[in-house]
């Protein structure tokens, strides 16, 4: 596959032959119950769950990844966290702080290093930094924080992000409030320290080019396969076997094999690997209008967002 960003009318897909999708969690705990993972293979085979015996925790994760580029599998994975911040609408992750850094990968190290006293790859004492806690919403102490530079009552948002919003895609959420249950912004600073540990082993498009071999991340966000599986907006989760298998069959996607809980993280997880199994041959989602080589650097994209 030409990974030329250049040029990028000539990117056409690689065909993976497998598939996964993580719903992932920022919470600072060692084994978070939201971290879910689904896989499928080509076909209509509904995907399934995996797992370690005690669970997954962010470690864990890094492992499986690791072991996956070990072997060079065939593999697309999808994660459900921002890989970063907003970068365009002010020209820097930062502003006004000399440290903020050029792009995406100096932004994971920033995060990683300064929280790396922290266990589990969490992440709760960046939000804390004099200067990047200016741009933060968060609760410490039972107190409510903002910071002097959270913007308006959404904070900052990725064009990524404010395309779904403008677009009706989705609701998409600033990855700068740390507060309530839509938050994002804990699962996307916890990501950000997975992927600097990665170190590229695993390389996560747009920020490097589609390898002609060996695993991928994507980034996605679990509401925009529920839409694409016939779920009204405001109801993108599911909770029953029913509703799963109607999902699933708008995907192509036969009934998944019974679950001992429903909750949204696993159907989040298996409803998205489908999705992607589904749409990962489409040349559109690799080439949406709107991604240029800049923001290919700094801000990322949404894998399924136009």
């Amino acid at each position: 596959m030409d990974g030329s960003r250049d040029d990028p009318a000539i990117l056409i897909p690689r065909r993976f032959t497998r598939f996964a999708a993580l719903d992932w969690s920022g919470q600072a705990i060692p084994r978070p119950r939201g971290i879910t993972l689904a896989e499928c293979t080509p076909g209509t085979t509904a995907p399934i769950l995996t797992a370690p015996d005690r669970g997954w925790s962010r470690p864990a994760v890094l492992d499986w990844l690791n072991a996956h580029a070990d072997a060079e599998s065939d593999l697309l994975i999808g994660i459900d966290f921002s890989p970063a911040l907003p970068f365009r609408d002010c020209g820097g992750y930062f502003p006004h702080w000399s440290e903020s850094p050029p792009d995406a990968p100096a932004l994971w190290a920033l995060v990683d290093r300064l929280c790396a006293a922290e266990p589990h790859l969490s992440a709760s004492t960046f939000a804390h930094h004099r200067d990047a806690g200016r741009h933060y919403r968060h609760a410490h102490g039972g107190t409510i924080h903002r910071g002097d530079l959270f913007e308006g009552s959404l904070g900052r948002l990725r064009v990524v992000e404010r395309l779904c919003r403008d677009l009706k895609i989705a609701p998409a959420i600033s990855s700068f409030n740390l507060i309530g249950a839509a938050q994002v912004g804990k699962s996307s600073l916890t990501g950000m320290r997975m992927l600097h540990r990665l170190a590229g082993r695993v390389p996560i498009w747009p920020f490097a080019p589609v390898p002609a071999k060996g695993p991928l991340i994507v980034e996605i966000y679990t509401g925009i396969a529920a839409r694409a599986a016939g779920r009204a907006a405001g109801r993108s989760k599911i909770r029953n076997p029913v509703d799963l298998d109607a999902a699933l069959a708008a995907l192509e996607t036969r009934p998944h094999a019974p679950l001992t809980r429903y909750d949204d993280h696993a159907t989040d997880a298996i409803l998205s690997a489908a999705w992607l199994r589904h749409v990962a041959d489409d040349p559109a989602l690799w080439n949406p209008p709107h991604l240029d080589a800049t923001l290919a650097c700094t801000e990322g994209w949404t894998f399924g967002v136009p």
